[in-house]
């Protein structure tokens, strides 16, 4: 594996309405690219620990993991005609930060993952089970390569 974890850091953030879409299967981002769903996601203030990034989200509902992509916006923040949303509680968040190449798919493994909870466990941090973790990505972090091509994901995952 390639990804390499650079830091944990503790983040609370605080309610937050996620909007977007929900997927039952595989996250369609292709979609959200063709048809500029984000473009009008952005005309709404953002959370502000999040910034602008966009938002890769998971959790279990009734044993089976319901995905969403979207941002993260204040509490009460109107949905876009078209959208769909869901109103997290207050949570403290372990973020990993890890590096890659640009375009590398392992970001996205179950070794990842793995590797961020153990890393996890080993920081002292209980993992929320079955609660939220999401995949940020931040500009400039994520889209701008480093002088040696790599990028920054942000992975979060919701802790006691």
């Amino acid at each position: 594996m390639a990804v390499k974890l650079l830091e944990i850091k503790k983040e609370s953030c605080p309610a937050t309405r996620l909007i977007g879409r929900k997927y039952t299967g595989a996250p369609n981002w292709g979609e959200w690219w063709e048809n500029e769903w984000f473009a009008v996601l952005e005309q709404n203030p953002c959370l502000p620990i999040n910034g602008d990034a966009y938002i890769g989200a998971v959790h279990i509902v009734e044993g089976m993991p319901e995905r969403w992509i979207g941002m993260f916006f204040p509490a009460g923040t109107e949905v876009p005609d078209g959208f769909e949303s869901i109103d997290i509680e207050p949570q403290e968040y372990a973020v990993c930060y890890l590096a890659d190449k640009e375009g590398s798919r392992d970001f996205f493994t179950m070794e990842t993952h793995d590797m961020c909870l153990e890393a996890l466990r080993a920081a002292g941090f209980a993992r929320k089970e079955d609660d939220w973790c999401f995949e940020r990505y931040n500009c400039p972090r994520y889209t701008t390569p480093d002088g040696e091509g790599n990028v920054i994901l942000d992975y979060g995952i919701s802790v006691l």
